[in-house]
């Protein structure tokens, strides 16, 4: 128990170094995947955490991650939409949504929800270590262990539903991919599995991109002009994440 715990503050270090680096990126305004580093970083954070759902401390650090991914989903939209634009050639509707984003960076970095994930996740450490030794963390590798075989059997289940839910299926992949990361002498997952995994992730982000795209028409006409392009594209990126997702399928049958 005490290994596995040692291996969960670890990595919960590396998280807070890699979380403070996208602070101090952002206030900066150094690089343009400062945002999308900081969401990943807190999305493995959140990853890392959830099989310990129950224990001491955690759902108040998992509260705090909530809160960083509720603040900047609507800015790493944007972001993503206006690199889009740029791509197709639409370089004016995507300087008016660059020009949205106008003091954002800053604002996220100096926000009360990444300072209160900061301050949590520094002292958990010693709160685990509290824990441990009251000895409130009995049965620690046990609890994770089978907390990951649900995250996988949910997967599996979710992939032989006829009627699945696309975003129900994208969260679920992310979830078991970043378990996979987090946890990786407890993985159930071969490297093919993992690319199976990531392939899936990634032809699901782009139909769920066109998706949220399309809904986007309605409150920002000016985008109408990408309106049957996008509407082909939603059509392909079913077909394609249908195709990834059989894939995926047979590789965790297997």
């Amino acid at each position: 128990m005490s290994t596995l715990l040692d291996e969960v503050i670890a990595h919960l270090l590396g998280i807070e170094i890699r979380l403070l680096a996208c602070q101090a990126r952002l206030e900066a305004h150094t690089d343009p995947e400062a945002l999308h580093d900081l969401r990943t970083t807190v999305r493995r954070l959140r990853s890392l955490i959830r099989p310990l759902r129950g224990l001491p401390g955690v759902d108040q650090l998992e509260e705090a991650a909530k809160g960083v991914g509720q603040l900047t989903t609507p800015y790493r939209d944007r972001e993503v939409l206006a690199a889009h634009l740029h791509k197709r050639g639409h370089h004016a509707l995507a300087q008016r949504r660059v020009a949205q984003m106008k003091g954002v960076y800053p604002q996220v970095a100096a926000s009360a929800e990444l300072a209160r994930l900061v301050r949590i996740l520094d002292g958990f450490p010693r709160f685990a270590r509290a824990a441990q030794r009251e000895k409130l963390l009995g049965g620690l590798h046990k609890r994770v262990d089978k907390r990951l075989g649900k995250q996988w059997r949910q997967l599996e289940a979710a992939l032989q539903d006829p009627g699945h839910d696309r975003h129900r299926l994208r969260l679920l992949i992310k979830r078991v991919r970043y378990a996979v990361e987090a946890y990786p002498a407890l993985s159930r997952a071969s490297d093919p599995l993992v690319k199976r995994l990531k392939q899936a992730q990634g032809a699901l982000g782009d139909w769920h991109d066109n998706w949220q795209w399309l809904l986007k028409v309605e409150q920002e006409p000016d985008l109408l002009p990408c309106l049957p392009e996008w509407q082909a594209a939603l059509v392909e990126g079913e077909q394609r994440s249908d195709r990834a997702l059989d894939k995926l399928l047979a590789a965790v049958k297997y």
